[in-house]
């Protein structure tokens, strides 16, 4: 059985800063959902591809965590002790 996620990015820049929303999409994808952000400082020119990457590195960081942390739960869940799962 194959299944498939999909990870969405959705950025909102005004400039000198961009948000970035990293959402797990999918039929069976767990509704995780996590943000990033870049912001220039007074000294640089603003460039929004470096914006962009720099926000959705930090926010599939923080998605990645946030799975992590899930499974983790589910996992409690079902063994009904405590876990540490390796990151």
């Amino acid at each position: 059985m194959r299944h498939e996620w999909d990870v969405r990015l959705f950025f909102d820049e005004d400039g000198r800063s961009t948000e970035c929303e990293a959402r797990l999409v999918g039929e069976r994808a767990p509704g995780v959902v996590a943000h990033g952000a870049a912001r220039c400082s007074d000294a640089d020119r603003p460039e929004t591809r470096i914006g962009e990457e720099l926000a959705a590195a930090r926010a599939l960081n923080a998605l990645a965590r946030r799975m992590l942390a899930q499974a983790s739960g589910d996992i409690e869940d079902a063994l009904r002790h405590p876990v540490q799962l390796l990151h």
